[in-house]
């Protein structure tokens, strides 16, 4: 497994079309067509203009908490910027695919009392770049100016930012790319929130809960093998519990707390973990946990012959839950972190969910992870930042606060929804096609609980989490 850099995240986001977008007006600065090299090319064929999928977002990582998550999330509200000091800050775009592209739209913040200034430059290959908008400069208003040129085609599009006329911050509300071709919009739409059904304080977790398609991992070695004990199906869903790692809370709510310290999985893992593992056989045990067959599942984007044998295609995992704790000692970079849901494939993981609560904030983040297949992790920003040093997330999450998550996958397309009373739906789309999952003999199965991601923090330093609802399905 990957080690997520919280400094560098790169954020995926289908971008919206706003409706302030169609009274916009062409930008003070200069456009230029200078493709001084076959880098960025020009095209006839496209004629329309429309929003398109902006797929990636991303910095040098010395933004001051507000990340380029915010100029992709069709929002305009003062908090959801990009901000980052330094003449020549650069926030880029990456379309996924190579696109035809003929229009730029910005939204500054505080356009109305200052002027912010800018270019704007295209490229191809992200190694070879044209100028499209030198000397740019913002509109009177926070609403979406726009920057034309020539039609051409790129992949990359990226905002030079040189201050304003105050200071050098730059500060960028929302950006949109306009022309034709590029990604498809994910088409994933929300289930909405997990109900909470009546619980019992009184009953073990599987009388409140369905665990008969998982096992849970808690980090003793009661079986002398010198790793984390895994109870299987049959035994967790006949009244299993652990005291001070895995039982029923006072709320009836199924608690998954876990220490520093502890056995762990394999000798791969640096982490504790109290977590269940999704077990399609449910106790089947003539059914191998690992391999493309009934026990996992695949990708619809998977081999046909994968698909036929798997024991699910494309899958689903609803939650609703609180985290009760974080860590408060040890690394700087471990502190106050947890996994709350994952999909595992055969080595790698294509998410890992995390939350984090840093101990001068009183809310926490949420960002996941998506590890390419035998590669890199790739970081995304759902609420507040993953920086070590983040400032406290406006719209987080408190401890003990409820809230819902859904992961979606769909062939080669990962979408998270999370969900939280009176507020609006927050989601992320990530295009999985150059990841490598959908090869021959990649299997997943879905993880949920507390997946500590601290191992230097105080001997008695607890993560605990509380889920109320759990719930998953596959085609």
């Amino acid at each position: 497994m990957s080690q997520l850099n919280p400094f560098f995240v790169m954020l995926p986001l289908v971008v919206a079309v706003c409706s302030a977008c169609s009274g916009s007006s062409s930008s003070t600065g200069s456009s230029a067509s200078t493709s001084s090299s076959s880098s960025v090319a020009s095209t006839d064929e496209c004629t329309g203009t429309e929003a398109l999928v902006i797929n990636v977002a991303s910095d040098d990582g010395s933004h001051d908490g507000h990340s380029p998550a915010n100029t992709i999330d069709g929002s305009l509200d003062g908090e959801s910027r990009w901000s980052s000091q330094g003449d020549g800050k650069t926030l880029l775009l990456d379309l996924g695919t190579e696109a035809t592209i003929a229009e730029v739209k910005t939204a500054w913040f505080n356009a109305d009392e200052r002027t912010s200034f800018y270019d704007i430059e295209a490229s191809a290959d992200n190694n070879t770049w044209s100028t499209l908008v030198a000397n740019g400069q913002s509109q009177g208003s926070e609403e979406f100016a726009t920057d034309s040129f020539d039609r051409l085609d790129a992949r990359y599009v990226r905002i030079i930012g040189h201050g304003n006329s105050e200071n050098l911050w730059n500060s960028l509300l929302e950006v949109e790319v306009h022309g034709c071709g590029g990604l498809d919009a994910p088409t994933a739409q929300p289930s909405g929130p997990l109900a909470i059904a009546e619980l019992d304080p009184a009953k073990p977790p599987s009388d409140n809960f369905d665990l008969s398609r998982w096992y849970v991992s808690v980090p003793i070695d009661d079986d002398g093998n010198g790793r984390a004990d895994n109870i299987k199906e049959n035994d967790l869903n006949d009244g299993y519990e652990l005291p001070d790692y895995f039982f029923t809370g006072s709320d009836g709510g199924m608690v998954f707390r876990v220490y520093p310290s502890g056995f762990k999985t394999s000798t791969n893992t640096s982490y504790t973990r109290v977590e269940l593992r999704e077990m399609l056989r449910a106790g089947n045990t003539r059914i191998d946990t690992q391999g493309v067959n009934g026990n996992n599942w695949v990708f619809g984007s998977a081999p046909a012959s994968d698909r036929a044998a798997a024991g699910g295609v494309d899958g689903n995992m609803r939650a609703t839950l609180a985290v009760n704790r974080v860590s408060t000692t040890g690394e700087a970079y471990q502190i106050g972190r947890v996994i709350v849901g994952q999909i595992h494939a055969n080595d790698d993981e294509p998410i890992r969910l995390y939350y984090r609560k840093l101990p001068d904030n009183n809310k926490g983040s949420l960002y996941f992870a998506h590890e390419i297949n035998g590669g890199d992790d790739i970081g995304y920003e759902l609420l507040g930042s993953s920086a070590n040093s983040a400032s406290n997330p406006a719209d987080g999450i408190a401890l003990d606060e409820t809230f819902g998550y859904e992961i979606d996958v769909k062939g080669n397309a990962l979408t998270v929804f999370i969900y939280r009373d009176g507020k609006p739906t927050v989601s992320k789309t990530v295009d999985m096609s150059g990841s490598g999952y959908d090869e021959g003999g990649q299997y997943m199965y879905f993880k949920a609980g507390a997946y500590n991601q601290n191992n230097s923090g105080d001997d008695n330093d607890y993560t605990q989490v509380t889920f109320y609802a759990l719930e998953h399905s596959h085609n």
